[in-house]
């Protein structure tokens, strides 16, 4: 019994102890691994579903963009067979005054007369991207607009920015051309 390192009673008593108290604790914390277990089959469970729905949407978004740009290319070919020259690289979305991925950085402010690129910039920093977003401005944010752009109270309603910009948003260009080119 030489080569054994616990040799008097007491060693014996203690190491005795000491794997009884592991024992005890390792079945206090076992319902606790058990309900951390299932918190993260929880979590794994939504970021799948998650996952699984993000990708659903972006198969969608694709699909709806590969229709838009057959149709952009059917638009295109009609215009050339009807005699009208299409420039290189303009879109569809050109076409109605949108520019941005899928019109979301706005229509082109500058059609409107009054607004230069400068006044466009400072349009879009205080959120008036579209021409919808023209058309619907109040009279109390046409002064705040108006203060910011550093014009004159009044000025949006007499250079008629809320009329042109309905006309554009209808695309009414002819008609905006007419009274406003």
């Amino acid at each position: 019994m030489q080569d054994l390192p616990f040799q008097t009673p007491t060693q014996w008593a203690a190491l005795a102890i000491a794997l009884i108290a592991g024992l005890l604790l390792g079945l206090a914390l076992a319902p606790r691994h058990r309900k951390w277990r299932e918190r993260f089959h929880n979590e794994e469970l939504a970021h799948s579903s998650f996952r699984t729905r993000a990708e659903t949407e972006l198969k969608e978004r694709n699909t709806r963009v590969r229709a838009l740009e057959e149709e952009n290319l059917h638009l295109r070919q009609a215009l050339e067979k009807g005699g009208v020259a299409v420039p290189a690289g303009t879109a569809a979305v050109a076409a109605t005054g949108s520019s941005g991925w899928f019109g979301r950085g706005g229509d082109d402010l500058t059609r409107i007369r009054g607004i230069d690129e400068a006044r466009a910039k400072q349009l879009h920093k205080l959120g008036y991207k579209s021409f919808a977003d023209i058309e619907d401005m109040r009279i109390d944010q046409a002064l705040t607009a108006e203060q910011k752009l550093g014009m004159g109270p009044g000025a949006i309603a007499a250079a008629n920015w809320r009329e042109q910009a309905g006309l554009l948003r209808a695309g009414r260009h002819e008609e905006h051309a007419k009274h406003y080119g």
